[in-house]
């Protein structure tokens, strides 16, 4: 399958919630309607310290996967690191390469903004995305804690 990279527009709503929503279910979690709906807003919105969306869009412009990506500043670096929280395609089409065009079209993001880190986190139990991953970047040592 052929895709492009773009950026969310508002006309992609109906298939950005499907996907989100889906990311939402592969991980057992559930998020409150408002919180998608401020979540879509500040998708759209983007902006220092917000967050921007790309689109992994299939040949008729319908979007098949989603990455929200986040910049911000760090105490350890003068420039901005990049997290991409989260990263989803379509169940069906996984393996065919959309996974690592969004990762890729992060970077590029990340590079245009002189990130000096791009992170993100998985599950320990994502033996399939940690694939990619491992092709893609360089798994950190840290343990990650919670309140």
């Amino acid at each position: 399958m052929s895709v492009r990279i773009r950026r969310l527009e508002t006309r992609d709503k109906a298939a950005w919630l499907k996907l989100f929503k889906g990311y939402i279910a592969f991980y057992k979690a559930t998020v409150a309607d408002d919180v998608i709906e401020a979540t879509w807003q500040r998708l759209l919105a983007g902006g220092e310290g917000f967050h921007i969306a790309l689109v992994a869009v299939n040949e008729s412009d319908m979007p098949v996967g989603i990455a929200h990506v986040l910049f911000h500043r760090s105490t350890w670096s003068p420039t901005w690191y990049c997290y991409l929280e989260d990263l989803y395609v379509e169940p069906s089409l996984r393996a065919g390469g959309i996974g690592e065009a969004l990762i890729q079209a992060t970077y590029v993001e990340a590079d245009a903004r002189g990130a000096t880190r791009t992170y993100w986190a998985t599950q320990e139990f994502n033996y399939r995305a940690r694939g990619l991953y491992d092709k893609v970047a360089t798994k950190s040592p840290f343990v990650q804690y919670r309140r």
